[in-house]
């Protein structure tokens, strides 16, 4: 049986970063914070992320987690 084992997380946070003049679509930048605890929670990240975004200039839009998972025989 495969087994799935959490390797590593990174959250990502997307914030408003003005409108396309040409289009009118929102542009949006994103900052990156790697080795993120594999244990946190989705409240605690939110959290850390409204908190980081408090000291940002732009507007938060969306809040990402990226895992990686390693599959291997069990």
């Amino acid at each position: 049986m495969a087994v799935a084992e959490l390797m590593k997380s990174s959250l990502q946070l997307v914030f408003v970063n003005g409108t396309d003049l040409e289009t009118g679509k929102s542009l949006y930048k994103s900052k990156t914070f790697n080795n993120v605890k594999t244990v946190a929670t989705a409240d605690q990240l939110y959290a850390i992320a409204e908190a980081i975004s408090g000291l940002q200039e732009l507007p938060l839009y969306m809040v990402h987690r990226k895992d990686s998972t390693d599959i291997h025989q069990g």
